[in-house]
């Protein structure tokens, strides 16, 4: 199995944590291939933010799957590496492989295991955005809180660092004053510390790098199949222009594959 890991921010220093954790996920024979995108912002806080990030992981992901259905990479799933899943759900009506986000992947890993679950976050500003994403994917009413880091961050490559007490105290508070049964560890920057807290908090704590490894290995061995119908079908054939030529190339084939499915009903 091959995995495409994007990591929606340009920082370098975010896709080292994202690979590290990555690949102490990953089950042996899966092969990982990692890309950082070519243009955005440095780490994504906001809405605004995470708009460009989509366009920039849709460059990356047509660029790896551009015949649709990932064989000419020998790409067999995707995961898209930021905590708020920039572009999703959209990004699964492009490819025919899964297309898993972080945030999904964690939200479900959380609600296996516990029925509330608290989000820990690397600023305020970002909490808005995240509560979007919950309440998105239909599971507000299991969300204890969300607590955040209000200081200001030295480096997004050192968060976990310079703030792994605080991110401590404030998965204990969210466990003994909020009533969560599980702690999401938010944000490619903080991929890998739930390992580094484990003892330390009294629940379960789920890394979003590493829950989003697991689960598009197990999407991708369930052989579902592809959309070719439904919300998550390809955009409809119609003008379009300015478009990159991997872009272009991967619409196309996506487009053919549906109207050939339609044409056989």
């Amino acid at each position: 199995m091959k995995l495409l890991v994007i990591n929606p921010n340009i920082s370098n220093d975010v896709t080292a944590l994202i690979e590290s954790e990555a690949r102490r996920s990953a089950s042996p024979g899966t092969e990982l291939l990692v890309r950082t995108a070519g243009h955005g912002v440095e780490y994504i806080e906001t809405r605004f933010e995470s708009l460009i990030a989509a366009g920039a992981v849709a460059e990356i992901i047509a660029e790896y799957t551009r015949d649709g259905s990932g064989t000419e990479n020998g790409i067999d799933g995707v995961v898209v590496a930021a905590f708020g899943d920039p572009g999703m759900p959209a990004l699964k009506e492009l490819a025919d492989v899964p297309v898993i986000g972080i945030t999904e992947a964690a939200l479900c890993a959380a609600a296996l295991q516990g029925h509330r679950f608290s989000i820990i976050a690397i600023s305020d500003r970002i909490r808005p955005w995240y509560l979007d994403c919950v309440e998105r994917f239909g599971l507000g009413g299991r969300l204890a809180s969300i607590r955040s880091i209000n200081e200001t961050l030295t480096g997004i490559g050192s968060v976990q660092q310079d703030f792994k007490e605080t991110l401590l105290a404030l998965s204990r508070q969210a466990v003994t004053q909020d009533g969560a049964d599980v702690v999401i560890l938010a944000g490619a920057p903080l991929a890998g510390l739930a390992r580094e807290l484990a003892g330390q908090i009294p629940v379960p704590v789920v890394d979003g790098i590493s829950a989003g490894i697991q689960m598009a290995q197990s999407v991708v061995n369930l052989q579902s199949g592809p959309h070719r119908a439904g919300a998550f079908a390809p955009p409809p054939v119609k003008p379009r222009r300015g478009l990159s030529d991997n872009l272009d190339a991967a619409l196309t084939t996506a487009q053919n594959a549906a109207r050939a499915v339609a044409g056989s009903h």
